[in-house]
């Protein structure tokens, strides 16, 4: 088995810190390459926003683009960004204080949060079922149920866990090679949206993001406390910083992309630390 992927943190001409990265990347099923241990089980959090869309996709097939692209977004309240929650929220046939994720931003708003895009998603499933629209982020909620189903269903496995995630719906905990696995499987025209809109989807300087815009044809999708889940040329992949630092992605992925064949920019190979003024006091690269 391989190591972990290190990632190391330097400022000035000293290392300061060193997280792991646990790694996984499926071809139709099967493990092809890993980096520590494939097995590692962990919650899924905003990386299932993709799957969690699969019922919106099926339920509004002529949906545009940019509404399917945000329900699988962790935005950061731009004003495109929330001009797509707004418009799919609208097509919900709901307002704002039927969200039922918390206020974010200043002056707090449930659209700022950034996972309003989905739970605006999962209202419009629900107008389109008619199903109660109150506690549809609950386990109980049949939204939630068949939203458990798609999770083993794309991922090909029963999640080894439940939990509620950070904007109060049901968060799965699934092997990292399942995820990768999973991302493998999304309907085409998800990652047709998620790749027209690359911006929905997190931001300009987010790995997903980025990766999107470096590598065409890929679909990524971040999630919290340090995971990345990616799909292209018929190979998915999961990483996950076994500390929860998301800084130690970007160099995680090119470390595990290159080793793939894939070589993506120096910007995600060496990310700067700056200070508060702007300056340049570091980097994180991964161990060679």
């Amino acid at each position: 088995m391989e190591p972990p992927i290190s990632v190391l943190v330097r400022r000035g001409a000293t290392f300061e810190s060193v997280h792991r990265v646990h790694a996984a990347a499926t071809r139709d099923g099967e493990v092809v390459a890993s980096a520590g241990d494939p097995d590692f089980v962990t919650f899924m959090r905003s990386s299932a926003k993709p799957i969690q869309a699969r019922p919106l996709a099926r339920e509004y097939p002529s949906l545009p683009t940019s509404e399917l692209a945000i329900a699988c977004a962790s935005h950061l309240a731009d004003p495109a960004q929330l001009a797509a929650v707004e418009s799919l929220l609208a097509r919900a046939h709901a307002r704002e204080e039927d969200l039922e994720c918390g206020a974010e931003g200043d002056p707090p708003s449930r659209l700022n949060h950034n996972c309003s895009g989905k739970h605006a998603g999962m209202l419009a499933v629900c107008r389109a079922r008619g199903w109660p629209i109150e506690g549809y982020r609950l386990a109980d909620h049949p939204l939630q149920q068949e939203l458990h189903r798609e999770i083993e269903t794309t991922a090909g496995t029963t999640p080894t866990a439940t939990a509620v995630d950070g904007c109060g719906v049901v968060t799965f905990a699934l092997p990292l090679h399942a995820m990768a696995h999973a991302f493998t499987r999304l309907d085409d025209g998800i990652t047709s949206a998620m790749r027209a809109h690359p911006e929905l989807i997190r931001g300009e300087r987010a790995a997903d993001t980025m990766l999107m815009r470096a590598l065409p044809g890929w679909i990524a999708k971040g999630g919290a406390e340090g995971l990345m889940c990616a799909a292209g040329d018929g190979i998915g992949v999961a990483l996950k910083a076994e500390d929860g630092a998301a800084r130690a992605i970007r160099p995680a992925l090119a470390a595990f992309l290159g080793r793939l064949g894939h070589v993506l920019p120096e910007a995600f190979a060496v990310v700067t630390v700056e200070n508060s003024r702007g300056e340049r006091v570091g980097e994180i690269v991964a161990a060679v």
